[in-house]
């Protein structure tokens, strides 16, 4: 299976160069099967995800244990209000989290690390999301997409061997990929690696910016252009990805930047004038470092959720006891019909985050799924749902919410940051792809299984034979596959008998499957090249697929709580609530694809852009 070899002519013409760099490096295969990509394709695969993965008994004895010793190490030297007012985690603190293990939770015992299996390190990591948000970039950085990850990925034995044990004992690591003009955008990358000695060296020359850990990493893992190489008679640009070691001379930290939140994390500015990094340092092989990069983004990607189920957890904590002790207008705040919603549709999207992650997590231990659509998935709607709830928490908490912990605590009042959680909160909907970016990826990654069926028809290469075995075949695959997104009937018996109650949302999830198969297939064959400038419209058939893969991964959760404990039907309450929210977004995104602003808005942005609305700005200073 092979990514399209033009992809301009799949998404238009003057797409940018970064598209067709990075659609170069984007994994091309599906060795292993996905819930997510077979969903856009109208397929349930109940057996991916039913029943729901239980942890082995012995692996949640070790995250137990290990958030035993964790507990109270935070509780005595972890004080997040000082280290959000000082902006820095105290050496202390860093040395008692390399006693713990904490920077090798990843790491295999065979390195010096703990082992801890997916869902322990996402246990780990909502526990420490619910408590110090700084703490938790921190770690999460430093073994999530640092170092350590793609050492574990793509590094040789000798390379694993040389860094994973100081990695796992303290040595802090870092990930450079971003610079002041090549974000998302790698074509626009202009740190170099310039061969030296027939390659036995490099020169690396360039700046990267927000490289988090960077300004006290000793291992960096850095991104840099490499000499083009002509392929097809087409010179195509090479990104290498380089171990580089703070001890090499001319590695420099130019600045740490400050940021709305997370103001205790160590993130900067690095330049790197004329290093000498040896060839052995090399990642995997010169010209697959964005390959690398975007392989390591999807294996770390599912930290933020992870540390996203902490904080929404926390704010469930502080509401509850608030709403329930807050009296106004004659009685408690939580009896009120307007703030009772609020808690309840917290309650229930907390209880859905949480299942997201506890089912992707388990189906990464298992390394028998493809989980890039899945960790992209958990990434957007957990990061978005949180931001959601940290806004409703803030909002019951009225002016105590944004007053700040130590004016709270100055006054004599309980010290809770809620104000402090928005501002560390708001980056997770920008890390590691923003909500947007993510939403454009997954829209990529769904429309695979059609783009593979049918590149070779928009190759100029190809031989006018090789197009028409190609349309042969796609005439017969969409022949006896778009009937069945049509004709197929949805029945769980077996899966909904244990709790009646969700037996309906279960085949909505495959009703809306097959509809959102169809849409999909009839935006590709309506705008063809023209499709990927359609973001919204792509965007609308991504939040459609989220909420399904949520209603999936709550209703498998709650079907597995219930048989094991069949007197407690919380778990249905509030899965029937969440997947009733849900229905109603699915039913909305559905109807604005087609009826929308998004071209009177888009005209309207481009009065504004080119000075035609200045007077809306009157009356300013």
């Amino acid at each position: 299976m092979q990514a399209s070899p033009e992809p301009h002519r799949l998404f238009g013409k003057g797409a940018p160069e970064a598209l067709e760099v990075t659609e170069a490096a984007r994994e091309a295969e599906w060795h292993y099967p996905s819930f997510v990509a077979d969903l856009f394709m109208g397929r349930v695969r109940t057996d991916l995800i039913l029943p729901y993965p239980a942890q082995p008994e012995e692996d949640r004895r070790v995250g137990d244990e290990f958030l035993a010793r964790l507990e109270p190490f935070l509780k005595d030297q972890v004080d997040p209000d000082e280290i959000d007012r000082t902006g820095e985690l105290p050496s202390r603190v860093i040395d008692g989290l390399a006693r713990l293990g904490c920077f090798g939770m990843k790491i295999p015992k065979a390195y010096g690390g703990l082992g801890l299996s997916q869902v322990n390190y996402n246990r780990a990591i909502t526990f420490l999301g619910s408590y110090c948000g700084s703490t938790t970039v921190w770690l999460s950085a430093h073994q999530s997409i640092g170092a350590p990850q793609p050492l574990l990925l793509f590094g040789t034995e000798e390379q694993k061997q040389r860094f994973l044990p100081r990695l796992a004992q303290g040595t802090i690591s870092a990930f450079a990929l971003t610079e002041p003009e090549a974000g998302s955008d790698p074509a626009n990358m202009l740190t170099t690696a310039t061969p030296l000695e027939g390659g036995a060296w490099y020169a690396l020359n360039g700046e990267k910016l927000w490289c988090t850990n960077g300004p006290v990493a000793e291992v960096i893992v850095v991104m840099a252009k490499t000499p083009s190489v002509s392929i097809g008679g087409k010179d195509r640009k090479q990104i290498t990805a380089f171990i580089v070691e703070r001890s090499m001379p001319g590695v420099e930290v130019v600045h740490r930047c400050e940021f709305m939140g997370l103001r205790g994390i160590q993130n900067g500015v690095l330049r790197f004038r004329n290093v000498r990094v040896p060839g052995a340092n090399i990642l995997w092989g010169t010209g697959l470092g964005l390959k690398l990069a975007l392989t390591t983004l999807n294996a770390g990607r599912m930290a933020i959720p992870a540390a996203c189920v902490g904080t929404v957890k926390r704010c469930l904590r502080i509401t509850r006891p608030w709403a329930r002790e807050r009296h106004q207008w004659g009685g408690p705040i939580g009896q009120h019909e307007a703030i009772a919603t609020k808690i309840g549709e917290m309650a229930a999207t907390t209880f859905a985050m949480d299942a997201v992650v506890g089912l992707t997590s388990a189906l990464a231990d298992r390394k028998s799924i493809d989980l890039r659509l899945e960790a992209a998935m958990a990434k957007l709607f957990c990061s978005e749902a949180c931001w959601r709830i940290i806004d409703d928490t803030l909002q019951i908490r009225g002016g105590r919410g944004y007053e700040t912990a130590r004016s709270l605590r100055a006054r004599g009042e309980a010290p809770i940051a809620v104000e402090r959680m928005m501002r560390d909160g708001r980056i997770n909907l920008i890390i590691e792809g923003t909500s947007q970016i993510m939403r454009l990826f997954i829209a990529r990654e769904a429309l695979d299984a059609h783009l593979r069926l049918v590149n070779t028809l928009f190759d100029p290469r190809r031989s006018p034979a090789a197009k028409a075995r190609t349309a042969a075949v796609a005439c017969l695959r969409y022949a006896r596959w778009y009937p069945q997104q049509w004709l197929s009937w949805e029945w769980w018996p077996r899966h909904a008998s244990a709790a009646p109650r969700l037996a309906g949302h279960l085949r909505f999830v495959g009703r809306a499957s097959h509809r959102l198969a169809r849409a999909l297939f009839h935006s590709a064959a309506r705008h063809q090249m023209r499709l990927a400038a359609r973001q919204q419209l792509l965007g609308r058939l991504v939040d459609i697929g989220s909420d399904l893969f949520a209603m999936a991964a709550v209703c498998s959760k709650t079907l597995s709580l219930t048989r094991h404990r069949p007197e407690d039907q919380g778990p249905v309450a509030l899965a029937e609530l969440f997947c009733r929210m849900a229905r109603r977004r699915i039913a909305l995104a559905f109807r604005q694809l087609g009826d929308n602003d998004d071209r009177h808005a888009s005209r309207i942005a481009q009065d504004v852009l080119h000075d035609r609305l200045t007077w809306l700005e009157d009356g300013i200073l």
